[in-house]
C-alpha cells in the first residue's frame, strides 16, 4: 500500500453494501455471502460493521454480532486479496474488538478455515484461543471443516 493512500475505519452504511459484496467475493471465491445475507446483516447489525476507506474504494470489511449474554461473534474479516499481509485485518480486528469492549461484550467467537494459517495467526496474535477439541468437522457442511477460537475481553 503506497505511502500516499488514505484510508480510515468507519462503520459501514447502505451505499458500501455493493463494495462489501464485491469484497466478500474476492476474499472467500468459493463460499461467498450471497447478496441477500450481507444486505440483511448490514441492516440488522449497523453498529457492528465496520469498512477500511480507501477513498475511492473500500479495501475491507468487518462484520460482527450484537452482544447476546455478554457474547459476540465475528461472522466475517474480507481483506482484498492484492492488501492482504499489510496490517488491514489487524486494524479491522482492533477497531470491532475495542467496539464491543465498549458493549458489555466479555466473549468473542469466531470461526477460520483451518488451513488458513495466516488468519489463524492474526487472530492468536490478538488474544484468541482455539478450541482445545481442534477442528470441527463440516462445521458448515460437508467438507466445511472450521477451527473455532474464543477471545475473553
Amino acid at each position: 500500500m503506497s505511502q500516499e493512500t488514505r484510508l480510515r475505519i468507519r462503520a459501514a452504511t447502505e451505499e458500501d453494501l455493493p463494495h462489501i459484496v464485491r469484497l466478500d467475493e474476492e476474499a472467500f471465491p468459493t463460499a461467498p455471502y450471497p447478496y441477500f445475507v450481507l444486505r440483511q446483516l448490514l441492516a440488522s447489525f449497523p453498529d457492528f460493521v465496520f469498512v477500511v476507506d480507501m477513498g475511492q474504494d473500500l479495501g475491507g470489511y468487518v462484520l460482527s454480532t450484537p452482544p447476546n449474554a455478554g457474547r459476540s461473534s465475528i461472522l466475517s474479516l474480507g481483506i482484498s486479496p492484492p492488501l492482504q499481509r499489510q496490517g488491514l485485518g489487524r486494524q479491522l480486528m482492533t477497531r470491532i474488538l475495542d467496539h464491543l469492549g465498549t458493549q458489555d461484550v466479555h466473549s468473542v467467537t469466531l470461526s477460520v478455515e483451518p488451513r488458513n494459517d495466516t488468519a489463524i495467526a492474526l487472530y492468536r496474535s490478538l488474544g484468541f484461543a482455539s478450541d482445545p477439541g481442534g477442528p470441527r468437522p463440516d462445521y458448515f457442511g460437508p467438507g466445511a471443516d472450521r477451527l473455532l477460537m474464543t477471545l475473553a475481553l
